[in-house]
């Protein structure tokens, strides 16, 4: 006689695999979220322009006692071949030279398109005077700079709004030379040469 019934088949039990898979995802994505927030949480704290030093505010110079009091240019508007082009300048000397024996005023004129330019140039010995002799006033220089028109290169200069700029500056006298001492504030304008 035979049985028609079966055996159970053995259960073979496996080590589940959904479990350990599942696990090692969660370490994964937990290592990676913390690493995310840390992240973000430097983002928040350092400054918007990275590891850069910050420059601290600037604070306004004080003008200087070496001043250019006064800046007539005559004539205007300039005509090249129709004589010469003056720049007269009022400089008011500091109370104190410090050791400067000679004032240096100079003018740099320029067209717009830097091609055509020309640099003037003036020294005067100047003296110290006390300001007792001036009334209670501190000293002042008048200076005169003449443009013939003509460029670095010697040919007069086209017509066109021209750029200039009068610096004025102390110098003293020292081992080597002649070294700045003390520098004014420049004065800056346009100009029109036809």
């Amino acid at each position: 006689m035979t049985h028609n019934y079966h055996e159970p088949a053995a259960v073979v039990s496996r080590p589940s695999t959904t479990t350990s898979i599942d696990r090692r995802t969660a370490g994964h994505l937990a290592l990676v979220s913390l690493v995310l927030c840390c992240v973000i949480g430097l983002i928040g704290v350092l400054p918007a322009d990275g590891f850069a030093k910050t420059k601290p505010p600037r604070v306004p110079r004080p003008e200087p006692e070496l001043k250019i009091l006064d800046l007539t240019i005559t004539p205007t508007p300039f005509s090249v071949g129709n004589g010469p082009l003056e720049f007269s300048v009022t400089v008011q000397l500091p109370k104190e030279l410090e050791g400067a024996t000679v004032l240096e005023v100079s003018s740099l004129i320029s067209s717009p398109s830097k091609t055509s330019l020309r640099f003037l140039s003036e020294r005067q010995e100047i003296q110290p005077q006390s300001s007792a002799a001036n009334g209670g006033n501190r000293q002042t220089v008048s200076v005169h700079l003449i443009w013939d028109g003509q460029d670095q290169r010697k040919k007069l200069a086209p017509a066109g709004k021209y750029s200039y700029e009068v610096r004025t500056k102390l110098l003293a006298n020292g081992e080597k030379g002649l070294r700045t001492s003390i520098v004014a504030w420049p004065k800056r304008g346009t100009l029109d040469v036809k």
